[in-house]
């Protein structure tokens, strides 16, 4: 009987310490640190998104990053239904942009650094939008200068700093935060070679 009102014990406190690490809205931030590249347009390019007529099935994508490359334990935002309602709380305003595809994958434990987010949007003129709310994210998990990042710890702040990639093509998106988040933008961008 022990055993198991500790295990009980245990789980709830270890339930209790996720909902705690990232449940609050991210604040407005001013005055943020520079923020990872974002692609850009080709020499001769326009800064409007290019229309692809090529179809990129975004799950197995994910699928072939988790198998390819080191990442922590992710957990999804956005299949399984107990946890969806925490998208808006990670990515505000991101459920309120109309998506053919969108897979947000987050570190189950707060102090591990990794995170993929991956939108296909209906318009092209979403892909900015998307862009700022995946940049959102970043600034909100850095911090500023007087206030702590979200992602809290000094090692998980610096990773979220120098280890976080936004990239775009076409109507895609990706966020990748991570040791193999450099692995995971030449993945995505061979997508459209």
């Amino acid at each position: 009987m022990k055993k198991k009102f500790l295990a009980l014990t245990l789980a709830l406190a270890l339930a209790l310490s996720l909902a705690a690490c990232g449940g609050k809205d991210a604040p407005a931030q001013s005055g943020t640190p520079e923020p990872p590249a974002a692609s850009t347009p080709e020499d001769g390019e326009t800064g409007a998104p290019a229309e692809t007529e090529q179809d990129v099935d975004l799950a197995a994508f994910y699928n072939t990053l988790r198998e390819g490359n080191t990442w922590p334990e992710l957990m999804s935002l956005t299949e399984d239904e107990t946890v969806t309602e925490l998208l808006d709380s990670y990515y505000p305003g991101l459920s309120g942009i109309s998506t053919k595809q969108c897979g947000v994958y987050i570190a189950a434990i707060s102090a591990a650094v990794g995170e993929i987010a991956l939108v296909e949007v209906e318009s092209a003129e979403d892909v900015q939008a998307v862009e700022d709310i995946f940049q959102a994210r970043v600034d909100y998990q850095v911090g500023d200068g007087t206030n702590p990042g979200g992602a809290w710890y000094p090692e998980t702040i610096e990773g979220w700093k120098t280890k976080a990639r936004i990239v775009s093509h076409g109507k895609y998106v990706m966020l990748a935060v991570g040791d193999a988040a450099e692995a995971a933008v030449e993945s995505f961008e061979a997508l459209f070679a």
